[in-house]
């Protein structure tokens, strides 16, 4: 059973093991609550995951420490179990989707694990670990359905508490729910006055549906650029205690979370995977009542392909109105093109690509379109430029 003294003998096994990741302030994540971010991302492994693997591997009996052990990830979870069955000498086999990032496979093979790549997403390795489990009679240490899990977790809810007494809402990210149950366990018990905010991609609500419906749900597929939330059904422990603990969950989109990851980069210099800043999307596009509250955003891991991250900033650059697209009908005659960047760069933005294209059926045959893509400020900036050559005469296509 879960208790306090449990997740404070976590903290006293994982203090030579982790690190203490920072509490740094980020005043430009949303300007009207007071945003601080703990920092998992810059954990060893780089991701909270190691402190609930190496604490639950730690109370295994010698007996299963010599069987093996067994695990299935979409990565996180997999370096934490590679690099505690590492210190522990203890052999290790991890089951991963065969969609997770390159460098979360890399990672963790540097770690000494043995690794079997599974087609599918995470729910589809969770079932072939379980029966490589049986066949070999590993111990299986569970990536969030596990009390001892769960307890190494719920030590960043005490460290965030040790540096910041006075917080007054946490925000989580939210795919299998370990997480979240360990942090909001120490926080309710410790001050209950606190709100605990649960995040999950719109693309993998499977632990918000359950608690709306309440009951365990099976969603039929998942698809987010967050792998590391990418989960389809809660477990048993985590559902008790994110119903017992949590206040609230909400969603994010791709978008969302692709514009805070690229806000996470500008602003605070940090790197966060889609899971990690999901936290941060939902304090930015205010999903959670936060306005004038001390918050802090769980910022859960940084372990991003590299990759997938050019993609992402590109999506963040559009969801944020630094990048935008227009279609402009014109009369293909001299000097049109010119009037068009003369007024675009007269209003501070900076064309990166223009596409031409003639006429098509159905249009002036001397007409022609032009697709700028320019760099801008923002969706205010965007718009000036678009009433701007609107007022020039020029017709912009939608």
């Amino acid at each position: 059973m879960l208790t306090l003294d449990k997740i404070y003998k976590a903290s006293h096994v994982l203090r030579s093991v982790i690190r203490k990741t920072d509490l740094i302030h980020a005043p430009l994540v949303n300007p009207d609550s007071e945003i601080y971010l703990k920092t998992e991302n810059l954990q060893i492994t780089g991701s909270f995951k190691v402190r609930g693997a190496y604490y639950m591997m730690s109370q295994l009996t010698e007996e299963e420490k010599a069987r093996g052990v067994i695990a299935c990830s979409a990565g996180n979870h997999a370096q934490g179990v590679a690099l505690a069955a590492a210190k522990n000498h203890i052999k290790s086999l991890i089951c991963l989707p065969d969609g997770a990032p390159i460098s979360k496979v890399e990672a963790t093979k540097s770690y000494g694990a043995e690794v079997c790549m599974v087609n599918g997403v995470y729910d589809d390795a969770y079932k072939k670990a379980l029966e490589l489990k049986e066949e070999k009679n590993y111990t299986f240490v569970h990536p969030f359905d596990n009390e001892d899990v769960i307890a190494g977790q719920g030590t960043i809810g005490l460290e965030i508490l040790e540096q910041m007494p006075d917080v007054e809402a946490v925000i989580v990210p939210i795919g299998g729910g370990g997480l979240i149950s360990g942090v909001a366990f120490a926080i309710k018990n410790l001050n209950p006055n606190i709100k605990v905010y649960g995040v999950q991609a719109s693309g993998a609500p499977s632990m918000r549906n359950s608690i709306r419906d309440g009951k365990i749900e099976c969603l039929d597929h998942v698809s987010t650029i967050a792998d590391g939330i990418a989960v389809k059904e809660p477990g048993e422990h985590t559902f008790q205690y994110v119903s017992q603990y949590v206040d609230e969950i909400v969603t994010v989109t791709d978008d969302e979370i692709s514009a805070a990851i690229l806000a996470l980069i500008e602003r605070q210099k940090l790197i966060a995977e889609g899971a990690g800043a999901a936290s941060v999307a939902a304090a930015m596009f205010n999903k959670v009542p936060i306005q004038g509250k001390k918050t802090v955003c769980l910022v859960s891991g940084g372990n991003i392909d590299v990759t997938i991250l050019s993609r992402v900033i590109k999506r963040g650059l559009l969801m944020s109105g630094r990048t935008s697209m227009l279609n402009i009908e014109l009369l293909d005659k001299p000097g049109q093109l010119k009037l068009v960047s003369e007024i675009i760069a007269d209003m501070g933005g900076n064309v990166i690509s223009i596409h031409h294209e003639r006429a098509s059926e159905g249009s002036d045959v001397n007409g022609c379109f032009l697709r700028i893509t320019m760099e801008t400020r923002d969706f205010n900036h965007i718009q000036q430029i678009r009433d701007a050559l609107t007022k020039a005469g020029l017709k912009l296509v939608d």
